[in-house]
């Protein structure tokens, strides 16, 4: 079962990166700018903090949740 929730992530990043890279082609002024005044760096900091906060909130309430089940399988 791990190895199936393993293929899904994996193919679910390919999709991602992929439609990223087709966006990623048109240039665009506003990047062009921040990037030039070092801001573009921050702006993806603080993206990959909110990100990353809430991928270990979804691992954490999946932990709770398996936990909270198995626990419920036992009573019944």
């Amino acid at each position: 079962m791990m190895k199936a929730t393993a293929k899904k992530w994996i193919l679910s990043l390919c999709f991602l990166f992929i439609s990223a890279m087709g966006v990623a082609q048109e240039q665009a002024e506003m990047a062009d700018v921040m990037r030039s005044n070092g801001k573009i760096y921050v702006v993806v900091a603080v993206l990959m903090v909110v990100l990353m906060g809430l991928i270990f909130y979804v691992i954490a309430l999946d932990k709770k949740i398996r936990k909270l089940e198995k626990n419920s399988d036992i009573k019944s």
